[in-house]
């Protein structure tokens, strides 16, 4: 070994005794209390800056400084942000740093103060100690003895160079070396006395028993988060205020930090409420904003003085995945220095999809695995979703409404075939976090930065077995304000819901000729907002469930769903249709399932359901002070009995009504683009346009479904580099839709940056785009402040005039020289001038 390769411990003859440290070596000290630490590390410093070495002091804990050496540089790093912040900044210091740079580092035992979690404790050194090695540093850092588990001690064994008990016996200071790498003699493991640059070796089994006699170190120690909530069961006899001040501590553990959130959950929940969160979570950390928004809506409701909820509330018996697990899984498999990289701007997009790749094929710890398989055996064979629960989901300004995957488990199988599907959705749910539309919506939210951790929500699907489908009977999602007051009649204040038959995923996502039932909360029996005369054919017509046999989620048609409801009156969603009936008779069909339409008129008119859902929106919304959204399930014994289910709850963004606008009155002989009464969104506006990006519909149907791709993404390149000028997007049936044939199959991340946009919807063409409202592709236009026309060409109050845009000249050429595209499908205009006004209260709509 090169003799500068060796340094010093400042304490000459127990460097002789473990043959000095190396350039590279992590020193682990197990240490009695902060001063016994300080007692070692100040010969080590003394002795570095007198071989002038560079000497780094990282302050993060709440005891005394533990270096005053002027020379030494000291970083002063804040905990209390969380593991990923603090890791990352950590990290960066050290690469800022470099090589043979030597450290001190405050007791790790301190950090438990901010996390409550010895499994990120030893997360952290597990990230930081590789990283020193590879640099031939040299670091010091300390644990307090009897207060970490086992598990954590072991990590920090495995992953250190050097591990060292240090004991404070009658005043002597002894060493006892348990780990030194790469490196042996006959009396190195043994204790040994320090007095000053002597050291004695204790080798006498008298003298070892006695110095050990008063120590105890095999007694099994629980993880502090485990200790932190065992003693708050205790705190459930103590006086109220004990109870409060526990509660809030184990609230900031569970929920986060300080926020309206907070506030509300601080208001609805017991101590005992937060215990019995805890009991169900696997792992440590927070459980994310999408449990909290669930647990939260729950309470609410069961807390209301008049009881009228309670009788309807199906229970919940949910799992959480804590965030820590989230992280603990990055670090088990290698990837932090990868998702280190990502997190920094010039590698947030190129890192992403590499560490995606990597994050949906790493292995679970085996402690997590077996607490997993405990949640799967408590769920028995039932159907299970494990839906995404980050920090910053479902709170106040940020929904991520559909960002991150939700995935569902059928259940089926092998105990190990269960497992394994387990085990894929969440690393899918994790996977996700790199998808494009997340990472798009955080960095244009400025989140980029923050800690996004991700906890999951694990959750029993409502509904029940109906021959080899599983479903719920109705679900859906409800608005407690409907801006979509497409009528003077309609009360925007009751509120909207999306409704449909079996599982909700159909309320949610925009689906091929298919429509949820849209009903005005005030009125619910009311026509749709549409013109449709067919009913049959503007309702829905597939059913999303869950196949046992198959193990899969998928679709029927409503009439092979439907056939099998055993339990419930199935006229209660749907009537029979009688004229397709008829017709099959008379072509001689037999033995055909009994054909339905789903109306749910019988559940509208003549269930208490609509009133209950108009009031539990209104309760919600009342305690949050604020717009909510929510998705239900329902389930039916019959149009007196039934249970609902809130499986989520956010608040819903959106933008004020504003001042009032005055509209001018135009004759038809002066020149508009766009003039309608009602279906738009967004409140009163006086929005000055710069461009209009419009869409040709008859070029739009001529092209094959390539080019309609192409249209979409040349859209979305239009769009960001035009993201600081004012955008109106004008086009065909449905934007965002997954289905060419249906609209411009945009994802949202490429028309975020548009100010307005228009579906333009035409009977005689076949575009009829169903309302975004209540889809997560909704949920982007409103928290983006987006506003939102549907225009109905060629009805009644409707002016539509293409030929205001497309006179102008067409600056698409910018963007590309696809010929199919240009001039026949979309047309970009600069239209300096150009207003786009609404009133809400007279429902009138002017651009030009």
């Amino acid at each position: 070994m090169e003799m500068d390769l060796k340094v010093s411990t400042g304490m000459a003859g127990f460097d002789d005794t473990i043959d000095s440290l190396r350039l590279g070596d992590n020193v682990v000290w197990q240490v009695d209390n902060i001063n016994a630490y300080k007692d070692i590390i100040t010969p080590f410093v003394h002795k570095a800056l007198k071989d002038n070495r560079k000497v780094v002091y990282v302050r993060f804990g709440q005891h005394e400084s533990l270096v005053s050496e002027k020379e030494v540089v000291q970083y002063n790093v804040d905990a209390k942000r969380g593991f990923e912040s603090f890791a990352t900044e950590i990290h960066r210091l050290i690469e800022k740093e470099g090589l043979k740079t030597f450290y001190v580092f405050d007791s790790l035992t301190d950090l438990l103060s901010n996390w409550y979690s010895d499994l990120m404790i030893g997360n952290f050194f597990k990230v930081c100690c590789p990283y020193l090695y590879e640099l031939d540093t040299v670091a010091y850092f300390a644990i307090n003895r009897n207060v970490h588990t086992y598990s954590t001690i072991a990590r920090i064994r495995e992953t250190t160079q050097v591990l060292l008990d240090l004991y404070e016996v009658n005043q002597k200071h002894y060493i006892h070396p348990l780990k030194v790498w790469q490196r042996y003699s006959p009396t190195m493991f043994f204790p040994h006395l320090i007095e000053a640059d002597r050291v004695k070796s204790i080798t006498a089994s008298s003298e070892a028993s006695a110095l050990f006699s008063d120590i105890n170190r095999v007694e099994e120690r629980m993880d502090y988060w485990d200790v932190i909530f065992s003693k708050a069961r205790e705190d459930l006899q103590k006086d109220q205020a004990t109870q409060g001040h526990t509660k809030r501590l184990l609230m900031s553990l569970l929920i986060g930090e300080e926020s309206r959130m907070f506030e509300l959950c601080d208001q609805y929940f017991t101590l005992q409420d937060i215990v019995d969160i805890a009991a169900r979570e696997v792992g440590t950390g927070f459980i994310g904003g999408k449990s909290v928004g669930m647990l939260l809506a729950r309470k609410i409701l069961k807390s209301d003085p008049e009881q009228r909820f309670t009788k309807y509330m199906e229970a919940h018996d949910s799992f959480y995945i804590g965030s820590d697990i989230f992280y603990t899984y990055i670090v088990q498999n290698g990837w932090w220095k990868l998702r280190v990289k990502q997190k920094t701007k010039e590698g947030y997009y190129k890192y992403a999809r590499e560490l995606r790749e990597k994050i949906l094929n790493g292995e679970f710890p085996t402690n997590i695995k077996e607490q997993f398989v405990q949640v799967l055996e408590y769920f028995g064979q039932s159907p299970i979703i494990v839906r995404s629960s980050s920090l910053l989901e479902d709170n106040f300004g940020n929904a991520f409404a559909g960002k991150y995957d939700s995935v569902f488990c059928v259940n089926q199988g092998t105990p190990e075939e269960r497992y394994q599907a387990l085990e894929k959705a969440i690393r899918t749910v994790y996977a996700s976090t790199m998808n494009e539309d997340a990472l798009e919506y955080r960095m244009n939210r400025s989140l980029f930065e923050k800690d996004e951790q991700m906890a999951i929500l694990i959750q029993r699907v409502s509904g029940d077995h109906y021959e080899d489908n599983f479903f719920p009977h109705v679900a859906g999602v409800g608005n407690s304000s409907n801006l979509y007051v497409w009528d003077k009649s309609v009360d925007m204040d009751a509120g909207m819901i999306r409704l449909v038959f079996g599982l909700g995923t159909r309320a949610v996502d925009r689906t091929v000729d298919d429509y949820a039932k849209i009903v005005a909360l005030d009125q619910p029996t009311r026509k749709p907002l549409m013109h449709m005369d067919d009913l049959k054919k503007f309702s829905q017509h597939g059913v999303d469930i869950l196949s046992i046999s198959k193990n899969e989620l998928t679709s029927v048609k409503v009439d092979d769903a439907i056939a099998n409801v055993w339990d419930v009156e199935r006229n209660l969603f749907a009537s029979i249709d009688t004229e397709t009936s008829f017709r099959l008779k008379d072509l001689g069909y037999k033995n055909m399932p009994t054909p339905y339409i789903l109306d749910f008129k019988n559940l509208l008119k003549n269930s208490t359901f609509a009133s209950i859902m108009k009031e539990i929106l209104a309760e919600i919304s009342r305690v949050y002070d604020y717009p909510v959204d929510v998705e239900f399930t329902a389930n039916f014994r019959d149009k007196a009995n039934f249970y609902i289910n809130i499986v989520q709850c956010r608040p819903l963004q959106t933008k004020g009504l504003g001042k009032s606008v005055t509209i001018p009155e135009i004759d038809e002989n002066q020149a508009c683009f766009i003039q309608t009464e009602g279906n738009f969104m967004g409140g009163n506006i006086r929005l000055p346009i710069d461009y209009c990006i419009y869409v040709d519909m008859d070029g739009y149907l001529a092209l094959n479904e390539q080019d309609k791709y192409s249209v979409a993404r040349t859209i979305g390149k239009i769009t960001r580099d035009l993201k600081n000028e004012r955008l109106l997007l004008v086009g065909p049936g449905r934007w965002g839709t997954t289905t060419p044939s249906l609209g411009v199959p945009v994802h949202f991340s490429e028309i975020q940056h548009v100010n307005a946009i228009c579906e333009v919807s035409s009977q005689e063409k076949g575009f009829m785009p169903e309302l975004s409202y209540g889809s997560h592709f909704f949920q982007d236009i409103v928290e983006s402040d987006i506003f939102y026309v549907a225009l109905f060409d060629g009805e009644e109050g409707v002016r539509f005039e293409p030929s205001y845009i497309v006179e102008r000249e067409n600056l698409l050429y910018k963007w590309g020289k696809n010929p199919k595209l240009t001039n026949q499908v979309i047309h970009v205009s600069e239209v300096t001038g150009m207003e786009l006004l609404s009133d809400i209260v007279k429902q009138k709509l002017l651009c030009k």
